[in-house]
């Protein structure tokens, strides 16, 4: 492997670390996936097909397209992008339709909860 695609794998891998960790720390149970088995970036985030960007420019419509054709191929939840720039918050990408089903959860419209996540959350 050449030195300079070495250090883009390895920055691959540092930003997938991070972000699970990032997840972690709100209490969700991620770990990094085995990419060359199917599996996507992040495992055990139920329902979500997660592709982390760890880079300082996104195409942002081109990742996203990576998203949805690797979650339609493994059939393993809700296309989304998070992407981390140095220095940066993480930001997270994802189809308004799936944001929509989302909101209506966590907002107890689809199953219904009356629990008011997001007032909860932001008060």
């Amino acid at each position: 492997m050449k030195k300079a695609g070495r250090a883009s794998k390895n920055k691959g891998a540092r930003g997938e670390r991070l972000l699970s960790a990032f997840l972690n720390s709100f209490g969700l149970h991620t770990h990094r996936g085995y990419v060359h088995c199917g599996q996507s970036d992040l495992v055990d985030l139920l329902g979500v097909h997660v592709e982390c960007k760890f880079v300082e420019r996104l195409n942002v419509r081109q990742a996203m397209e990576q998203a949805i054709k690797e979650a339609d191929k493994r059939k393993d939840g809700m296309p989304t992008v998070f992407w981390k720039v140095s220095r940066r918050p993480w930001l997270t990408i994802m189809l308004t339709e799936d944001w929509v089903k989302l909101y209506k959860m966590a907002r107890g419209k689809t199953d219904g909860r009356t629990q008011d996540v997001c007032e909860d959350n932001y008060r």
